[in-house]
């Protein structure tokens, strides 16, 4: 079988949609953006011409490479972010002082409940719009849980530490 009657795949045409595969960018919390953001390709200067592109050529099919660029450093970019994110909220559990942090799970406890919720009236709508809400709501959501587990993760090592501290302190016997 010679080389030119292979089979050939076919070639996937990437739209502007499929940006939207996989969670939604991570919201990061203005009081922890400095450490979170510090030394991340925000992949702005990729998003500026994917733009330009798509404004010249007016189509996506002509930005293929640009589309595909940004997609990648979008992935990887919020990948790290998210990951610097449950590693500060877990920083936060083990140095705020303990009824902050205590305080700090509450609050996104009650985030929590309320993307639920409002991810449970997305439901209800209809088409493209509909999608759009749940994929977001679903990434926020999802990025909420796993911030405060690791706030809880944090909180609950700060305790391990005192009762292990505490249980060598004490003399069980005397001498």
């Amino acid at each position: 079988m010679d080389v030119d009657s292979q089979p050939t795949m076919e070639e996937t045409i990437l739209v502007g949609d499929d940006l939207m595969m996989g969670p939604p960018s991570p919201v990061i919390p203005p009081e922890i953006a400095s450490y979170v953001l510090e030394g991340v390709d925000l992949c702005d200067g990729l998003l500026r011409n994917l733009f330009l592109c798509l404004q010249i050529n007016d189509i996506e099919p002509f930005c293929q490479d640009e589309i595909a660029i940004y997609r990648q450093c979008a992935e990887k970019r919020d990948k790290r972010l998210r990951q610097r994110l449950e590693d500060s909220e877990r920083k936060l559990g083990l140095s705020m002082p303990l009824v902050e942090a205590k305080e700090r799970a509450a609050q996104l406890q009650s985030k929590v409940t309320s993307l639920e919720r409002r991810l449970i009236l997305a439901s209800g709508i209809q088409g493209i719009e509909g999608f759009r809400q749940r994929w977001g709501l679903h990434g926020r959501l999802t990025d909420t849980k796993k911030r405060l587990e690791s706030l809880k993760q944090g909180i609950e090592s700060r305790k391990e530490d005192k009762t292990s501290q505490g249980s060598t302190s004490k003399r069980w016997f005397f001498w």
